[in-house]
């Protein structure tokens, strides 16, 4: 992918999609599908909003079972099918054991009756996946003495046992946002990050374009369109009111969703779900409180999620240290031998998603239901303008569809909308994932470790060949930064084929380095180094990038002094 933005004022295209999350992304990949002239704009980096800081799960609608719910559980489990099929580099299946106490709502009984009618529900949840290692297991109950075997800390007071059921989680959910997008742009699309859509081009009640400004070099740009997409995330509505004269008839109601990253390891490879102090007000049936979940990623532990209805604007979203320390007195109150501190920090995420209607100062809060698809003809008489301001992570692929239904019906054009659930985006042609490993690792001749090659086998998939070519014309560009699992090669790549144009988007988007908190101050600044001759920046200007970076750490976890210092 190249930023040439020349081509955009040179062509009327059929859509212009704002904003490149996940949904924007989607959206983007399924219209290039269609033959549609698609161009897609972000005003930051590419998956660098909402997108970024997932929990990293792709949720199969178990929760719906108690919102009984079959419609949204059955689309989750469908869609949560299709990541697994046309991305196995990037989704694999995550087993979370749920430990009961008790009896009755609390009990196993209770809990495995819902799962085991999951279960039933979603009998066609592997259809299509050839590799087993991506196919959804069936619910296990397990005694007492299997939970404690694999965790042995949990609170044994009261323990009646459990169950195992799995749901999805993605290894780099940057890099999947950046996988369809790569997939749109090889099949035609122009994709662009940190270009401003700062206007919409009106003819009378129709949209005939995008005004844009380069963010990089403030030019202003007129993207001719004959239909715009809004997928700005919690930032549609911010648009649609400030810079278009079309304000949503309804303001939304956004949920900061946050979550953090410890260095503690748990045990094993299964996730472990504990019960909180908050409950869920619209479940039909329900366990008594809502759960937190310890799960393990990569070499580190997430842990989340917390809600909390937020009010301001979506560029003001951060987690405080005060959030934090509520959140690890709740996780230790849940599991109190993990015995948590701030300094287990390495890392928060947190976004906005819609959320349901709550009362001021609510403690068990509403979640939302359903993706807000808004066709602005029928509601504002302007013609050209779709919005959708998604929900869920894993339904972007299918809501994504949806939007770009009612673009083709403005276009008046006959293209039926294609099973992109069915073709691996970009990296993915992979029926068997750990073969895949296996074979690349053998094949390569640069002395890179097993587990160096599994993170760029998950990264890139088919096309770590195109990363390994640099490594092959200079050996040194195969050595790893630092003691991380990310080689030099991926940053000359980032660089020159993903559109990278700053140290964040290399180190938080690209590539393993920072996702999971600060690799230390010698492995930023090598990275730095290998950027900046690419780039051509001056020393001012790579420390300006590094202090860029730094501010993103926890400051009360990172000493970011003594990384200005060093």
């Amino acid at each position: 992918m190249k930023r040439k933005l020349n081509e955009l004022e040179d062509t009327e295209f059929d859509i212009v999609i704002i904003g490149g999350g996940i949904f924007g992304a989607c959206a983007a990949w399924d219209a290039t599908l269609r033959g549609l002239r698609v161009a897609l704009i972000e005003r930051g980096d590419f998956c660098g909003g909402t997108s970024a800081n997932s929990f990293k799960m792709i949720h199969g609608g178990v929760r719906y079972l108690q919102h009984a719910d079959i419609y949204r559980l059955r689309y989750s489990c469908k869609e949560r099918s299709a990541l697994l099929r046309i991305a196995p580099h990037l989704v694999q299946p995550l087993p979370i054991v749920i430990p009961t106490y008790g009896h009755g709502a609390s009990g196993k009984a209770f809990l495995g009756a819902g799962l085991y009618l999951y279960d039933l529900l979603t009998l066609g949840r592997n259809r299509g996946i050839s590799d087993n290692e991506r196919k959804i297991p069936v619910t296990r109950f397990l005694g007492r003495k299997e939970i404690l075997e694999l965790f042995p800390d949990l609170k044994q007071k009261g323990l009646t046992g459990g169950a195992m059921f799995s749901d999805g989680q993605m290894y780099n959910p940057t890099r999947l946002v950046l996988a369809f997008i790569q997939s749109a742009v090889a099949s035609g699309a122009s994709a662009f990050n940190y270009l401003e859509a700062v206007g919409l081009m009106r003819d009378g009640d129709r949209v005939t374009g995008v005004q844009a400004r380069d963010v990089l070099t403030g030019d202003l740009l007129s993207i001719r369109a004959k239909v715009v997409l809004n997928t700005a995330g919690p930032w549609a509505e911010h648009f649609l009111g400030n810079s278009t004269g079309v304000p949503l008839k309804a303001k939304g109601t956004y949920s900061r969703d946050a979550c953090f990253v410890i260095n503690k390891r748990l045990p094993g490879k299964q996730a472990v779900a504990v019960l909180g102090r908050t409950r869920d007000p619209d479940a039909v049936l329900s366990r008594p409180a809502r759960h937190l979940f310890l799960v393990p990623w990569r070499n580190f532990t997430l842990v989340g999620v917390w809600h909390v209805v937020w009010d301001r604007s979506p560029d003001e979203v951060t987690v405080t240290a005060d959030d934090l320390e509520s959140f690890i007195d709740e996780i230790n109150w849940a599991y109190p031998s993990l015995d948590l501190t701030l300094k287990d920090v390495r890392m928060w995420n947190a976004g906005l998603v819609p959320f349901g209607i709550n009362e001021p100062g609510a403690t068990n809060l509403s979640y939302g239901k359903r993706s807000n698809l808004i066709d602005h003809r029928k509601t504002d008489n302007v013609d050209g303008l779709v919005t959708l301001i998604g929900i869920r992570y894993t339904t972007a692929r299918a809501d994504s569809a949806k939007a770009i239904d009612i673009a083709v019906a403005k276009l008046g054009a006959q293209k039926p909308r294609p099973d992109s659930s069915a073709i691996p985006i970009m990296g993915g042609d992979i029926p068997d994932f750990e073969d895949f490993v296996q074979r690349s690792y053998e094949k390569q001749r640069l002395g890179i470790d097993i587990s160096v090659m599994r993170a760029l086998a998950h990264n890139y998939g088919t096309c770590v060949d195109q990363v390994l070519a640099y490594a092959e014309k200079d050996p040194d560009l195969a050595q790893t930064l630092g003691d991380t699992t990310v080689i030099k090669a991926e940053v000359l790549n980032a660089i020159e084929h993903e559109m990278a144009v700053t140290l964040a988007d290399v180190v938080f988007r690209r590539t393993d380095l920072a996702t999971a908190g600060n690799p230390g101050d010698e492995t930023l600044r090598e990275c730095a180094s290998l950027a900046a001759r690419e780039l051509g920046w001056t020393d001012d200007q790579t420390e300006t990038r590094l202090q860029e970076v730094y501010k993103r750490f926890p400051s009360f976890v990172t000493d970011t002094a003594e990384n200005k210092s060093a």
